[in-house]
């Protein structure tokens, strides 16, 4: 009997650990049983992705006619799924469908009714309940009565957890073709389960304790990925440092194995954090560590409807002083939508977490997840969200649709100006013509439908020409300095074959630098590296005031070589020094 475990990612470089987990423990347990999984049932896994058509997904799985078919479904990939469930049993009328995961865990018997065509629903934890379907299968037993399932006889209560130490590591069985496969993906891994806070939007709340995976199989995997010098490893443990015990073991084996390579993800609660564990993460090296912080808010009030309890000062001291060590990425996230927070409210939000500077600023939309505490309370908020996938929120009592529509358009801002790290030195002198970043943001968002510029226009030069004209517009006065900081920006993150328009001509300082290059190459000079000249002193951390005051009291231009082969592992930013310098007069 073939069974298929099948995933559709969002996409390529995304696996689902969920499959891996389920064909790994029921391989193990199965054959631990004396049932040879291998001989008598083949258990096969299947990754698609969202963007691939519905037919090919089709075709592919006709190709395989498994007997049994499960998937693994979240907000993501539930829409084409349904797709699938229409089609499936035209082509495979004698496939037994089954489906897991978050997205039908709740209200899997209205899902049941929509599609009669569907055996059963696994809800919950998967590992226990899939290994008992298996064994049915394979002892031709009925299907029903089984702990963690839904099925058209009825729904049969909680599924059983499993001790996570009992789960293989699921990549060491991978063959080298998967493992070749996964070098160009982001390779998931979990050290624990559940949470131990009650978030009122998220799932992961719902489990009430947090069960870890003993450190002796932790480091043993973790070493699997330093020796294959895989490029990133994502926990996806909720709150990662919740045990702190556990996070520092982690923690110091990755600082003692470090193999230069290889890059860990985490998602923690900044607020958390203890002396020894900063004093750990100080020591990394830049790249090794990346940290995802969820503040979601700092309005009072709306932390407390959604039940948080996280101490903002001590996120901010933490996240500052993180900010300090220079060698870790943190990526900041916020939700708009949620309750009490108006459209000024979470302006002000923005603000409080845009000058904690995280590399990343990730502005999200609520989504009132199937499940959840915040589905519960929705209508009491007021909340609006869409019917299907991703459930994301349109209005509430306290943000009208309208100015939903004006964040959207703030995201892609952030998205274009400040996620990218395209713009590290020009936006922070910008935003001194505005009285917040949130204002410049939006203010940019506004200049951009006025104008009708594109927003997925892909030639990354068009988003600094847009810069420059917003910025001479603003502040027409400074038209020389706005051009500089976006010169100076765009060669730090790239050597450019053509020159950009706005920068500054350089015809006046061709002998200069033609002399300089004679005196230099080819020990310093070549085709991984650029010469530049400035009047401003764009790279030094002053204000616009300083910086106007300096070139005018020094009047030198400095030229700056740029090093494309010395990057900021954290930013991509390529090493830069002053090669020399001339007074104004001796360019004439």
């Amino acid at each position: 009997m073939k069974i298929l475990l099948c995933a559709v990612n969002a996409k390529y470089i995304h696996s689902n650990l969920a499959v891996y987990s389920l064909r790994s423990y029921a391989i193990h347990k199965l054959n631990y049983a004396g049932m040879e999984v291998s001989d008598d049932i083949q258990l096969g896994l299947a990754e698609y992705t969202i963007n691939q058509k519905t037919e090919e997904i089709l075709a592919e799985l006709y190709k395989q006619k498994p007997e049994v078919l499960a998937f693994s479904c979240y907000i993501w990939n539930w829409k084409i799924i349904q797709e699938l469930l229409c089609e499936i049993p035209k082509i495979l009328p004698d496939t037994q469908l089954w489906l897991g995961g978050p997205e039908v865990t709740f209200h899997a018997e209205q899902i049941l009714k929509m599609y009669p065509q569907i055996f059963g629903i696994m809800t919950g934890e998967g590992e226990e309940t899939f290994c008992e379907i298996l064994e049915r299968y394979h002892n031709a037993e009925s299907r029903n009565n089984i702990p963690g399932t839904v099925t058209a006889e009825g729904n049969y209560g909680q599924p059983k957890t499993v001790d996570l130490n009992t789960i293989p590591f699921y990549y060491e069985e991978l063959t080298e073709k998967e493992l070749q496969d996964f070098q160009h993906k982001i390779i998931y891994y979990e050290s624990g389960r559940g949470c131990p806070f009650r978030c009122s939007y998220c799932l992961s709340s719902l489990e009430k304790r947090v069960r870890l995976r003993d450190f002796s199989l932790v480091q043993r995997e973790l070493q699997f990925f330093l020796d294959r010098k895989v490029a990133q490893v994502k926990f996806i443990d909720r709150t990662f440092n919740c045990d702190h015990i556990h996070a520092k073991q982690i923690w110091k084996f990755l600082l003692q194995r470090d193999n230069g390579i290889t890059n860990f993800h985490f998602e923690i609660s900044a607020d958390l954090l203890d002396e020894e564990e900063l004093d750990i993460l100080s020591q990394m090296r830049p790249g090794l560590v990346q940290l995802e912080i969820g503040v979601q808010t700092t309005n009072p009030e709306t932390m407390k409807a959604i039940h948080r309890n996280a101490s903002l000062e001590k996120l901010k001291g933490n996240v500052a002083h993180i900010f300090q060590f220079r060698n870790i990425h943190q990526h900041l996230d916020l939700i708009a939508g949620l309750p009490y927070e108006d459209f000024q409210s979470f302006g002000n939000s923005f603000e409080q977490v845009y000058q904690m500077h995280p590399d990343q600023l990730q502005l999200g939309f609520l989504k009132v997840l199937k499940g959840s505490d915040m589905e519960k309370c929705a209508e009491g908020f007021g909340m609006k969200f869409l019917s299907t996938p991703p459930y994301e929120i349109l209005s509430t009592s306290w943000l009208s649709f309208q100015e939903v529509l004006k964040l959207k358009r703030i995201e892609e801002m952030v998205e274009l100006y400040y996620n990218s790290g395209q713009f590290a030195h020009t936006l922070p002198i910008l935003k001194t013509l505005f009285s917040s970043s949130f204002e410049m943001f939006s203010q940019l968002a506004e200049y951009y439908e006025k104008k009708g510029y594109h927003i997925s226009q892909p030639a990354r030069i068009y988003r600094y020409d847009i810069l420059l004209h917003f910025a001479e517009e603003t502040d027409p006065e400074h038209a020389d300095l706005w051009a500089e900081l976006l010169t100076f920006d765009l060669y730090l993150r790239e050597n450019m074959k053509s020159r950009p328009e706005f920068a500054p001509d350089i015809q006046k300082y061709r002998k200069a630098m033609q002399e300089f290059r004679g005196k230099n190459a080819p020990a310093s000079i070549d085709s991984r590296s650029h010469l530049e000249p400035f009047c401003f002193p764009v790279w030094e951390n002053q204000t616009m005031k300083e910086l106007i005051c300096q070139k005018e009291a020094e009047k030198q231009v400095r030229f700056l070589l740029f090093d494309y082969q010395k990057r900021n592992p954290l930013n991509q930013e390529a090493g830069y020094q002053v090669a020399f310098s001339i007074s104004e007069q001796e360019i004439f």
